[in-house]
């Protein structure tokens, strides 16, 4: 009897103190805000220069949240548009990307079923104005080019030496998840899935369906770069390749009204079909869900590069006046109970991994994202060739190419010629294109220091005259990186012809990932 008095003693402590612990915490919050409104009125009536409540309130909430994860957001009415585009895949332009390229704003993107392309603007094109808003470094393209449905865009570009002036009627432009379907060799298929808004499973399903007709025995998948998207339609994808009823996902919350697990709902499309699946450092969230939940029941190979490690859930909430939040609520965890969060943010630290094992008792860790069955290295990026995107030279270069030849081989037999790449070398040498690899500067500010200290005389000689040996030469440099920069180049020319489509094509036969995945899958039975 004691020892019951004493347990029921000890449960009643234990929720008082909970319940004080709660009220604590609602009397500090409802202090600080009193003390926030205070400040932001005391500031609108005495501060030096007029504020800007908007502004303010705006900053001061991204701060806060700043403090949290990246995946937490607030979207006030103003950015609605961007919300929306997220979650659906919409929104109401001519469906081109613009961007500031040495002196200008050119068009470095255009979609394949867009407006844009059927009034007929293209990659390179330079924008001088639209409607006529004349383009400066301080526009925004962005905002100037989208519109309500069905109204006129004037854009005045450059192609060249010729000035155009072009009319283009805005329309709703619906993002493709599925970015390329085909068949890339006898019998296997090829899906690049690039988003998961609402329309993912649809446009999956459809391209599964159309490859099977035309003679699909075994699929590679490609969720490289897929940044993710809604939970619901990674789960109804896995649910194509596994039967109804298996648990995919579950979500573990500080509520448990948010914690839930997640089953395939409907038959699946094939149980059986061999599957590679791609993936990258920038693969994450919903992709890593998807590439996870195959892992785990041994249904696909994963190859590629660990993935970005993104294990969080978020919920949307509606605020006052049309604004909304987008907060993290729980953690996911694939059928091996693992989760691929890679940084604890509550700590600002790495995760620890733990080891699990798939259905087949293969070994598989969590925190850090989804790790390949098969690794295939990336190309590594040096500095030169870090330098050339950064300044958009490739781009630049791929314009001035279209320019002179009006048309080249297909997109998977483009290749550039010895000539062709010396002439990128001497145009690149001829450009206000300027780089010191990390070795030079290292000799020059070595040869700074013993310049400054005569006791260092014959070491500043000696530093002189091997000039030549460390003193970067672009043309030098170029032709010892000729491998990844002339790929690099490859794919740029190819973009402006052939657009998304023609980058796909030229991959077939030049990604290291991807050619990985055709040997791997072409053994599988």
């Amino acid at each position: 009897m004691k020892q019951l008095v004493k347990i029921s003693l000890f449960v009643f402590m234990g929720m008082g103190l909970w319940a004080f612990s709660r009220a604590d915490q609602l009397f500090d919050l409802a202090k600080n805000l009193d003390i926030y409104a205070s400040v932001i009125k005391e500031l609108n009536q005495f501060y030096v220069n007029p504020i800007d409540p908007n502004k303010v309130v705006q900053n001061s909430i991204d701060g806060m949240l700043d403090q949290l994860d990246p995946y937490t957001v607030y979207y006030p009415e103003e950015d609605l548009d961007e919300f929306t585009t997220l979650t659906t895949g919409k929104y109401e332009g001519i469906g081109i990307r613009a961007s500031w390229v040495d002196k200008g704003y050119y068009i470095t993107y255009v979609d394949e079923s867009s407006p844009a392309l059927q009034a007929g603007l293209q990659i390179g094109d330079q924008l001088l104005s639209i409607n006529g808003n004349q383009i400066t470094e301080e526009s925004d393209p962005g905002l100037l080019i989208k519109g309500p449905k069905d109204s006129k865009l004037v854009a005045e570009i450059k192609r060249g030496d010729s000035q155009l002036t072009l009319s283009v009627n805005r329309s709703t432009v619906q993002i493709k998840n599925v970015g390329y379907a085909g068949i890339i060799r006898p019998g296997i298929g090829y899906i690049e899935l690039e988003e998961f808004n609402q329309s993912a499973t649809k446009e999956m399903k459809a391209a599964l369906v159309q490859l099977k007709k035309e003679g699909m025995k075994k699929l590679i998948l490609d969720l490289r770069n897929n940044p993710g998207g809604l939970l619901t339609q990674a789960v109804d994808i896995c649910n194509l390749f596994l039967d109804k009823e298996t648990p995919i996902v579950s979500t573990k919350g500080k509520l448990k009204e948010w914690n839930a697990t997640y089953k395939a709902l409907n038959p699946s499309w094939d149980t059986s079909m061999p599957i590679v699946v791609l993936i990258n450092q920038n693969s994450a969230s919903a992709a890593e869900i998807v590439a996870g939940v195959l892992q785990d029941y041994d249904r696909g190979t994963i190859v590629g590069q660990r993935s970005f490690g993104k294990g969080l859930v978020q919920v949307t909430r509606d605020l006052p006046y049309r604004a909304k939040i987008k907060i993290t609520t729980a953690k996911y965890y694939i059928p091996s109970g693992r989760c691929i969060q890679a940084i604890d943010y509550s700590e600002n630290k790495d995760t620890t991994k733990r080891e699990f094992k798939t259905r087949n008792g293969r070994k598989v860790n969590a925190g850090g994202g989804i790790e390949p069955d098969v690794l295939v290295g990336r190309p590594q990026a040096n500095s030169l060739t870090q330098q050339l995107l950064k300044e958009r030279i490739f781009f630049q270069y791929a314009r001035l190419f279209k320019l002179k030849h009006p048309s080249i081989s297909a997109a998977a037999n483009f290749h550039l010629t010895e000539p062709e790449f010396e002439q990128f070398v001497q145009w690149v040498k001829a450009s206000k294109f300027i780089y010191e690899s990390p070795l030079e500067k290292q000799m020059r500010d070595v040869l700074k220091e013993t310049q400054k200290d005569p006791l260092y005389v014959n070491l500043t000689a000696t530093l002189e005259k091997i000039k030549p040996e460390w003193d970067s030469s672009i043309a030098k440099e170029l032709q010892a990186n000729k491998k990844v920069i002339s790929a690099l180049l490859e794919q740029e020319i190819v973009h402006h012809y052939y657009l998304k489509k023609g980058i796909n094509e030229w991959s077939f036969e030049h990604d290291p990932s991807l050619l990985k995945g055709v040997e791997l899958i072409t053994n599988l039975k």
